[in-house]
C-alpha cells in the first residue's frame, strides 16, 4: 500500500518552490473570505434561492406571501428556501406583526451584486 505522501508526489523535474509557498500564504491568508464566498454561492446555486436573492437585492424587503405569489410556488416551499438562506445569514428577517419581511444581510450584498452585474437584464 503506498504511502499517503506518495500520492502527491509531481512528475515535473523542477518546481517552483517560491511559487507554491506564495500560492499556500495567499490561500491561508484569504481562508475566511474564501469560506463565506462559498457559501453564499452554495446557497445562491439554488435557481429558487437565487431568484429570491435577486428580488430582494432589488426590492430592498419581501414576505414570504409576496415571494410565494412572484414566483408561483407555495408559501412552504418558499419558507423552506427563506430558512436556508437566514440560517446561511444571507438574509435578515423583521417581523412586522404576524408578518415577517426578509431583506438581504448587507455583508453579503457586495458579492450579490457581483454575481448579478452579470445579468444582462440586471444591469442599469
Amino acid at each position: 500500500m503506498k504511502d499517503k505522501k506518495d500520492q502527491n508526489i509531481c512528475v515535473r523535474v523542477f518546481r517552483d518552490e517560491q511559487q507554491i509557498n506564495k500560492c499556500k500564504q495567499r490561500i491561508n491568508e484569504a481562508k475566511v473570505s474564501l469560506s463565506g464566498i462559498a457559501q453564499i454561492l452554495a446557497l445562491a446555486g439554488n435557481e429558487v434561492r437565487f431568484k429570491i436573492l435577486l428580488l430582494l437585492q432589488e426590492e430592498q424587503r419581501l414576505c414570504v406571501c409576496d415571494l410565494a405569489e412572484i414566483l408561483e410556488m407555495k408559501i412552504p416551499a418558499i419558507s423552506q428556501h427563506l430558512r436556508k438562506l437566514k440560517d446561511g445569514k444571507l438574509l435578515i428577517p423583521e417581523r412586522e406583526g404576524t408578518t415577517i419581511y426578509y431583506s438581504v444581510n448587507p455583508t453579503s450584498q457586495y458579492i450579490l451584486n457581483s454575481l448579478f452585474s452579470n445579468l444582462p437584464e440586471y444591469q442599469s
